[in-house]
């Protein structure tokens, strides 16, 4: 019937058949990604169509990187995004949580209970769970370093540098401590105010915080000073140049004289702005423009350092750090406008240069100086950076953390077991406790135990009471309090994997009709109507 409705060439299939194989597009996801849960997880490497090459176990850079084309995992890929930017971290859990929750719900469908049922047991477990996590949970004083240095090496430990683990969490504890903003009992970290620079050279152990901003720029001219002590900075986003007109002028010129005239006019131009720039007593002028030769020129008759075409982001940041206003003419340039930095120093960073802008007042934006031997190696370092420092936000904003190694998992789904829900929404409930159980077996998998057996053991230690039992996956053991080697993570980040796979399952489940559009171009050999990558219907 729908033949009369649709377009020509526009499939459509309906009923069960779409929901199993919108689960199978899913949990195939889930299952590539599996294998790089926790410390012992392995990494992918991703070439992209121009031979770009990413090696990383950070679940974000690989649902982003790989081009997912199937639209059922298009929506878990969006809500492994939606897990980046809320809480930075736990990207891989989310998908495979996500696969476990499908995985069981498949199940119930071999079991005929309807999906509707399945949907509501399952919003209704992820409401026990996420009442019952902040019982499981332990407070902690967000200033005790002690708790976020364990944060941090838990987050940390899964990465591939996680040797010289001890200097990174200093690094990014000390960058978080600068920027965050307490207001009251709370505080309020943007992470915005964290830039990073890569320098090819030395080892990733060579990473280096710099309180202050470190641009990757040289000074222009060699008649310039490359260090100012107790710096007085302009910070400006208009160019020291000679303003070029919206249309386009011709100049008449007969004489030699005409031609001596006009170049006079535009040096008193480009020097009435200098002069407006040192009159404030500035001996920095860093733009967001260019500065063309007669501004060099007079810049370093001043002894003015200056750095041009700086970007917007870096701007904001300097302004921040140094506590100048960006200022867009030179005829509002004052003394009140300038910000202040101890040392402002052109330094040499293996083969490059880069200009430092340190000892600022307040340092409420850093930059954390990333070195390695290769770009594949630094660019991990910048994620794993990524992933640590949101960790600690996490804590600082949520003071609440849980014992990692599977034990949060297993002890919520030990206490969703002992709750009860009306008719099949129970089974529901149990598979969900199911799901967040395989989340412990993956990482005893991952760790090279025998799944089973460590979940009989581990099981055994929770119904005793020990809801911090979990893997150490660093000794291939159940331990019985992850607390005590320090294995901790944000209740903020698992929070956010239940609430965001919870949904992206039932979004995947609520789904028993698909149409689709004949494209309008059909590459050769695909099966018309259908998208590309979308497996056989039927």
């Amino acid at each position: 019937m729908e033949n009369f409705l649709l377009r020509q060439g526009t499939r459509r299939e309906t009923g069960y058949d779409v929901i199993y194989s919108n689960i199978i597009a899913v949990k195939t996801l889930a299952e590539m990604l599996k294998s790089s849960l926790g410390p012992r997880g392995l990494d992918k490497m991703l070439i992209s169509s121009t031979q770009d090459v990413v090696v990383t176990n950070d679940g974000a850079t690989i649902v982003k990187e790989m081009d997912v084309d199937h639209p059922a995992a298009k929506l878990v890929v969006e809500t492994a995004k939606v897990q980046d930017s809320e809480v930075g971290d736990g990207t891989t859990s989310a998908v495979v949580f996500t696969g476990f929750l499908l995985e069981q719900a498949e199940k119930l469908l071999d079991q005929k209970v309807h999906p509707n049922t399945i949907i509501e047991g399952y919003r209704k477990a992820e409401a026990l769970a996420l009442s019952l996590s902040k019982e499981i949970a332990m407070q902690v004083n967000p200033e005790d370093r002690k708790y976020l240095r364990d944060v941090a090496f838990t987050t940390l430990s899964s990465k591939f540098f996680a040797s010289n683990m001890d200097k990174v969490i200093d690094v990014a504890i000390e960058a978080v401590f600068s920027i965050a903003e307490k207001q009251g009992e709370e505080y309020n970290v943007d992470l915005s105010n964290v830039k990073f620079v890569k320098k090819r050279g030395e080892s990733t152990d060579d990473v280096e915080l710099v309180k202050g901003i470190v641009l990757d720029k040289e000074v222009p001219s060699p008649s310039m000073p490359k260090i100012v002590e107790e710096a007085k900075i302009a910070v400006i986003d208009f160019g020291l140049e000679v303003e070029k007109g919206d249309i386009t002028a011709k100049l008449s010129i007969t004489s030699p004289e005409q031609i001596k005239e006009a170049l006079e006019e535009q040096a008193r131009q480009v020097k009435a702005m200098v002069d407006a720039i040192a009159k404030t007593g500035a001996n920095v002028v860093i733009s967001q423009k260019g500065m063309d030769d007669i501004a060099l020129h007079f810049l370093a008759k001043n002894k003015i350092m200056g750095i041009k075409n700086v970007s917007r982001s870096d701007l904001e940041k300097l302004a921040k750090a140094t506590g100048a206003k960006i200022v867009s003419s030179y005829r509002d340039i004052d003394a009140q406008s300038l910000g202040y930095a101890k040392r402002v120093e052109e330094r040499q960073v293996g083969k490059d240069k880069a200009i430092f802008v340190e000892g600022v007042k307040e340092a409420k934006a850093v930059t954390i100086l990333i070195r390695g031997s290769t770009d594949v190696a630094m660019d991990e370092m910048e994620r794993s950076f990524n992933d640590v420092l949101n960790s600690l936000r996490n804590v600082l904003i949520d003071p609440y953390v849980v014992a990692g190694g599977g034990a949060f998992e297993e002890e919520l789904a030990m206490r969703l077991r002992q709750k009860t829900l009306p008719g099949k929404e129970q089974l529901a409930l149990e598979a969900y406790a199911n799901a967040l159980e395989e989340m412990a077996s993956t990482l005893a998998e991952t760790a090279g135990l025998d799944p089973v057996n460590a979940m009989v053991e581990l099981r055994s230690l929770h119904a005793k009471g020990m809801k911090n039992a979990g893997i150490d996956v660093m000794k291939g053991k159940v331990e019985e309090d992850m607390t005590k080697i320090n294995v901790l993570d944000s209740l903020r980040v698992k929070e956010q994997v239940i609430k965001g796979a919870t949904d992206a399952a039932v979004a995947i489940m609520k789904i028993d009709d698909m149409i689709a559009a004949a494209p309008s171009k059909q590459p050769q050999g695909q099966e018309q109507g259908m998208p590309q990558g979308y497996p056989p219907m039927g």
